[in-house]
């Protein structure tokens, strides 16, 4: 995919989901549903904790469900997760395989996304990096090639040209002593959403 401009901030390479998504909106309207059903009914003695039990599941399922992203720029890897987003710099990838997740290693760490993942059967198949770099057919989607493979592809890609540009080995010294390989910023909102549920749950026990 052609880079979209110079910024090295810009978006190269957005990656789709490939599970979870359905089952999070089922959860979050369902939740929704209760929620309204409860405040109408409140004066009929509808429960208050299910209300704010519902609120915070349908909070959980946003979070870890509908909320988590992975994109990739012209330097980083960026994670998006429940409870932070992660910014990845691409040459300084040590490991990477896709799984059930996507697992990163660099700066001596492992970093996790649920955003891309194979089945269980799928993913004990698959004990090798697919494709080749050499072939451009493996760098975009194609008929009958499992989604999980492509990205896979796609983003070994990203990290190849990423250590090329700035000169730099797979394992070397100086790919360990890169600065801000990785950068960590925490998720507030949904953070402060689930804290907000947790006491509104509790208090919602004793009346």
């Amino acid at each position: 995919m052609a880079p979209l401009q110079d910024d090295h901030d810009a978006v190269v390479e957005r990656f789709q989901p490939t599970s979870g998504r359905v089952t999070g909106w089922l959860t979050v309207v369902l939740t929704g549903v209760l929620v309204v059903a409860g405040v109408a009914y409140v004066d009929e003695g509808f429960p208050l904790w299910v209300v704010a039990a519902s609120l915070l599941l349908g909070v959980l399922a946003w979070a870890a469900m509908l909320r988590p992203a992975l994109w990739a720029t012209h330097e980083h890897l960026v994670m998006r997760n429940l409870g932070e987003t992660v910014h990845i710099r691409l040459a300084a990838v040590e490991e990477m395989a896709v799984r059930q997740v996507l697992a990163v290693r660099a700066a001596d760490k492992r970093f996790v996304s649920t955003v891309v993942g194979r089945t269980w059967r799928k993913a004990l198949t698959s004990r090798h990096r697919p494709g080749g770099l050499a072939d451009s057919a493996a760098l975009a989607p194609t008929e009958g090639m499992h989604y999980a493979d492509f990205v896979e592809n796609r983003l070994y890609d990203l990290v190849d040209k990423a250590r090329r540009r700035d000169g730099i080995r797979a394992g070397s010294e100086e790919q360990l002593a890169l600065p801000d390989a990785v950068r960590r910023e925490p998720a507030w909102l949904p953070l402060g959403l689930i804290g907000a549920c947790l006491v509104l749950l509790a208090v919602s026990l004793f009346l």
